[in-house]
């Protein structure tokens, strides 16, 4: 085989007891997940946020960026379930550039995957126990979601992963919600396909063993816009495609039909300053429809303490470094107002 194998690496259980989940800290994941899964089930009519970094870069900012959360949280809770984005791995179009803290827990030095390992489970960890979030994250790579399973309370499966077979299978045997993301050109029943796999139950092989999953019923639909061959990229958040999407998990016989909408990437064009805009538009096509009402879960947001993005090594504290993301100021006041509006 043309690689070289450098060392093994620990199994899940063993840095679970590392780095434990407190007693405290597991009860009050627990009334995290119970309060995210009313949303999906239709019993509650609070609206979701999965916001908060491109990437996780730094620990130390990021969890400065949560703990703001935390406290406008107390404002807004009665309306707003927020589910901070701690998103430990990063994908790359090319494979190129920097692939988030499992890789590199310094973005600045080489991979370390023993380190990553480790930094991403203790990230995860002290913001439930420091702020009492449990979190989301991106499952990029399906056989890694052990080591943060008893800390997580939302996944996402990205548009380049949605059609891969593993990626649709693990998210069946889930217990929290999963959202797919329809794939980058935007083909609906990619994701629709992926929906339907993930909330059946399957047997395969996972992490070693042979398994089989329940399915999950909370599986569910995240439009992030396309792009198409030529580079352009097209919205799918209007009311049109709200419309059509709520036709089309009609037809489906799906459980919970439900999305959540990606202000940013394609639907943003990649113009991150539009997100309180796009937020806002979807806000209204919910007041006049009771349909888009009813499918309507919530919005992922991409926001940071500093407005913009930079290359890695400029060194602003708070500033993304893949892409770039809302500042503080933008964000409290976005929150603030989707709360009013929603």
């Amino acid at each position: 085989m043309n690689m070289e194998f450098k060392r093994e690496l620990p199994n899940a259980r063993v840095v679970k007891e590392m780095y434990p989940v407190s007693a405290q800290a597991a009860e009050r994941k627990q009334e995290n997940d119970a309060q995210i899964q009313e949303i999906f089930r239709g019993e509650s009519d609070k609206f979701v946020l999965v916001i908060g970094p491109c990437s996780a870069d730094r620990e130390d900012a990021v969890l400065e960026y949560i703990s703001r959360l935390a406290t406008l949280r107390e404002k807004v809770k009665e309306k707003i379930v927020i589910i901070p984005r701690i998103y430990t791995n990063k994908p790359r179009t090319t494979g190129d550039g920097y692939k988030g803290m499992l890789h590199q827990p310094d973005p600045n030095a080489n991979p370390d995957m023993l380190k990553g390992v480790i930094a991403i489970r203790r990230l995860h960890l002290r913001a439930l126990e420091e702020t009492g979030f449990s979190c989301a994250d991106e499952m990029l790579y399906p056989e890694n979601h052990p080591y943060l399973s008893d800390v997580l309370s939302y996944v996402a499966v990205g548009a380049r992963s949605v059609e891969n077979q593993q990626h649709r299978l693990t998210a069946s045997g889930l217990d929290i919600p999963v959202g797919m993301k329809n794939p980058t050109g935007g083909d609906l029943s990619v994701m629709m396909n992926a929906i339907t796999a993930a909330q059946h139950p399957h047997t395969f092989v996972y992490t070693g063993w042979e398994v089989t999953s329940r399915g999950n019923p909370l599986a569910h639909a995240i439009l992030r816009g396309s792009t198409d061959r030529n580079g352009l990229t097209s919205a799918n958040y209007h009311y049109e495609d709200l419309i059509r999407l709520d036709e089309i998990y009609q037809k489906s016989g799906l459980l919970n039909p439900g999305v959540i909408i990606d202000a940013n990437h394609a639907n943003s064009g990649k113009k991150w300053d539009q997100q309180p805009r796009i937020a806002k538009e979807i806000l209204h096509s919910m007041r006049l429809s009771p349909d888009v009402r009813r499918l309507v879960r919530g919005l992922m947001i991409e926001s940071y303490l500093e407005d913009g993005c930079q290359k890695p090594g400029e060194g602003v504290y708070g500033k993304s470094i893949t892409d770039p993301c809302l500042g503080w100021d933008k964000t409290e006041r976005l929150i603030l107002d989707i709360a009013e509006l929603v």
